[in-house]
């Protein structure tokens, strides 16, 4: 929609925090507060979005890319002085602006279009987004006049106690007019304990103007709450998460206990996928259909495919192709590529390697900087021998190769296409296709030496 402005003020440090990162870079479900509205603003069709920043100005720039501009307040002397940081770019133009709160991640876009399309709709001014809370203590309440419009804001510090009863409450987030908003910015005065320009303040100036200004309220008070502290991210976590959970369960997923399932804003799951008690999954991961994943299973910016299995395992950054058995308690490290049919059992770690299409690693085996054909077997023990104290090598293993347990693969090197590694071998050189490979020494016994011992204890 064109002449739809939004700008987000995030500059502020956030000491409730208690933290080195700057506030709106705190993460609600695996993603910083600021993406998750800078995402929800762009799903509003705004023409141009506008993030102010203060605190950890180039932190936050790189957070957001280039997916909003982000203009610098060198110092934070109000809300109303960090929407004037846009004048240059707004000031004079046609159109409607938004303010949102880069503290306020559980904001939605859909609120945010229905908060522009009241206001334009009814051609008011500005329209305020309100909210109803059964405890509004430390909110400005709403008044409205016998027409239903907004009269006014009052503060609950000046509240009456009458009006302290009323439970409409002001969120903080506005749609102007873009002209008139910034017309009466620099009208807006610091006579304020803070010496601070508050933007509620040209709330009042345009009612005062006789302009009309309405209240939309909003149906979801949890939407508007900011985050200030280590509690409120709490909660703001818990209420992103149940939203989360909700949407993949309406799509077909089950979650066996939802409370106890975490799942990034940003991941997606097939139909028919089940996903069991404390799994953690994380980042831009993308499950197919049919899937079974965990109990106690962290997955973190992985693809994996239609009908794979994955108990209480690790998964990171990799891809897993479909009717795919992982774990339990197998580690899939970064870059690795695990094709269809393939087994990785207990206790098997794979890091940066690519395994083929119905091959094996069932158990108590490392497989590092690897590259493996198809229809491979690696016999339980296994190590790619992959790091020389300097450097790392990459191991080569044919289709339908057998490697047998406790081997030593000393990389690099190549084993071709049906060859055979015995039991035990620590392989140092390359092994031709269908060969068969023995390095280990001969087995000797030396007939009662266990008696010269005298390792048994007196009986």
């Amino acid at each position: 929609m064109s002449n739809r402005y939004a700008i987000i003020l995030a500059a502020g440090q956030g000491t409730r925090m208690k933290s080195k990162l700057y506030k709106v870079l705190h993460q609600v479900c695996g993603k910083p507060m600021i993406r998750h509205v800078v995402d929800e603003a762009g799903q509003a069709q705004f023409s141009k979005i506008y993030v102010i920043v203060g605190h950890g100005a180039d932190a936050v720039r790189t957070c957001i890319g280039t997916d909003a501009e982000c203009l610098l307040q060198q110092r934070q002397l109000g809300t109303a002085h960090a929407v004037r940081q846009a004048a240059d770019r707004l000031a004079g133009l046609d159109g409607t602006t938004v303010v949102l709160y880069g503290d306020t991640p559980l904001i939605t876009h859909e609120t945010i279009k229905k908060l522009i399309d009241f206001q334009e709709q009814n051609q008011a001014a500005a329209a305020v987004l309100t909210a109803r809370t059964g405890d509004p203590s430390g909110y400005g309440r709403i008044i409205r006049n016998g027409s239903g419009n907004l009269a006014r804001i009052v503060e609950d510090k000046d509240a009456t106690p009458e009006e302290k009863k009323i439970l409409e409450i002001n969120t903080g987030i506005y749609s102007f007019d873009n002209r008139k908003l910034f017309s009466l910015l620099d009208k807006v005065e610091n006579h304020n304990a803070q010496g601070e320009y508050y933007l509620p303040d040209v709330i009042g100036l345009l009612v005062q103007a006789s302009e009309k200004v309405l209240a939309y309220q909003t149906e979801h008070f949890e939407e508007t709450v900011g985050v200030n502290d280590r509690l409120q991210l709490a909660s703001a976590e818990k209420y992103m998460r149940e939203r989360i959970n909700r949407h993949h369960m309406k799509e077909g997923v089950t979650l066996v206990d939802p409370e106890n399932t975490y799942l990034s804003a940003d991941c997606t799951i097939g139909a028919d996928t089940i996903i069991y008690p404390g799994t953690v999954i994380s980042g831009e991961t993308h499950i197919g259909g049919g899937c079974v994943i965990g109990p106690h299973t962290r997955i973190s910016n992985c693809e994996i495919g239609e009908e794979t299995v994955v108990e209480q395992s690790v998964l990171e950054d990799s891809w897993v192709g479909s009717h795919v058995q992982i774990g339990p308690f197998a580690h899939i490290r970064p870059l690795s590529k695990i094709h269809n049919q393939v087994k990785v059992g207990n206790f098997v770690e794979v890091k940066k390697s690519e395994i083929g299409e119905g091959s094996k690693a069932s158990h108590l085996t490392y497989v590092g900087d690897a590259v493996l054909g198809k229809d491979v077997n690696m016999g339980c023990g296994t190590i790619t021998v992959n790091y020389d104290g300097k450097n790392k090598f990459t191991t080569h293993i044919g289709d339908g190769a057998f490697i047998g347990c406790n081997a030593n693969l000393v990389a690099p090197v190549t084993i071709g296409d049906g060859a055979f590694v015995a039991a035990g071998s620590t392989i140092t050189e390359s092994v031709n296709g269908d060969a068969l490979a023995i390095a280990r020494s001969r087995q000797i016994n030396k007939e009662n030496y266990a008696l010269k011992l005298n390792y048994r204890a007196n009986k």
